[in-house]
């Protein structure tokens, strides 16, 4: 067993791919938490499932498998449908959930109907675009690595450019627009960077998933601080974490599915988090209502003796 994981551990192939999922572990962390300040949790899972029709068109359009490009798909597909439930949602009585479940299954079916229709085309049907559903980070590549390494440092440059922008978005996105300067841009910036990182996640983790490892790592850290810079710290970390154990994990058997173990050791976390959390915890919440229950009784003990 011992000498199993050691060459696995050195092995070329285990080291792309934990590299891969560690870097979109992190860059879905420190994204999540601003989505999931803003309240818009299930805005993940909607622009995960609107990334689908993207890419197959442009697989369509293309006619090859060049991640760059099924990427930049995703992207305009994702803006897209985030455009269309920013309108539902300030110029009509639709409620964002409405407008989020609505955008969720009309683009993922359309998604799924383009992608039904190319894999009836023998010159296409061998693609493996069905993959991005589910996700098969087992088939990520140097080159693709890479790339998430070039955006995501972009990603990070522009989340500390604006730090201060996206920080009072995420707290109040409506004072921010009443303020002088470019705040209605920078809100749709938030948003594509969130696109972004929803993109580079589909191959490995799949638009079922991805919205997991967004909302994970976030709800993780904030268990363990009130600071908004510690608590994306802590998110990148634990996305990092849970990308390279869930592809060590998954390197243990045969035909483990990547993604969905990520998205069980992000959400383990999660469940440490909120017991073990020194000051949120449920273990130390409970610890503090016995002290203070002991408290109590010995004041009110000391008073009767008085």
């Amino acid at each position: 067993m011992i000498s199993t994981i050691e060459n696995m551990l050195t092995d070329h192939t285990f080291m792309v791919v934990a590299l891969g999922t560690g870097l979109l572990g992190l860059l879905s962390g420190v994204v999540g938490v601003f989505m999931t300040l803003r309240k818009q949790s299930l805005l993940g899972d909607a622009l995960g499932h609107a990334a689908l029709p993207g890419i197959v068109l442009m697989f369509i359009f293309i006619r090859e498998k060049n991640l760059a490009l099924l990427l930049f798909g995703a992207i305009i597909s994702g803006m897209i449908a985030t455009a269309i439930i920013n309108a539902m949602n300030r110029y009509t009585s639709i409620k964002l959930d409405s407008a989020l479940s609505l955008v969720l299954s009309t683009f993922f079916g359309l998604g799924t109907a383009l992608l039904t229709y190319i894999q009836r085309d023998p010159s296409t049907a061998q693609a493996g675009l069905e993959k991005f559903i589910f996700g098969q980070a087992s088939g990520m590549l140097i080159k693709d690595v890479q790339m998430i390494s070039v955006l995501g440092v972009v990603v990070l440059i522009l989340v500390a450019i604006f730090w201060k922008e996206f920080k009072l978005l995420s707290f109040d996105r409506h004072y921010a627009r009443t303020l002088s300067g470019p705040y209605h841009i920078l809100d749709y910036v938030l948003s594509f960077l969130t696109v972004l990182v929803i993109g580079l996640g589909l191959e490995s983790v799949g638009v079922v998933l991805i919205s997991a490892l967004l909302v994970a790592p976030a709800i993780a850290a904030r268990q363990w601080s009130n600071r908004l810079w510690v608590v994306v710290m802590l998110s990148g970390i634990f996305g990092f974490i849970s990308g390279v154990l869930g592809t060590f994990f998954s390197s243990l058997g045969r035909q483990i599915p990547t993604g969905p173990v990520i998205v069980v050791i992000a959400t383990s976390i999660v469940i440490l988090s909120l017991l073990f959390a020194p000051k949120r915890g449920l273990i130390q919440q409970k610890y503090q209502q016995k002290q203070r229950q002991l408290a109590l009784i010995d004041q009110i003990e000391s008073e009767e003796i008085q």
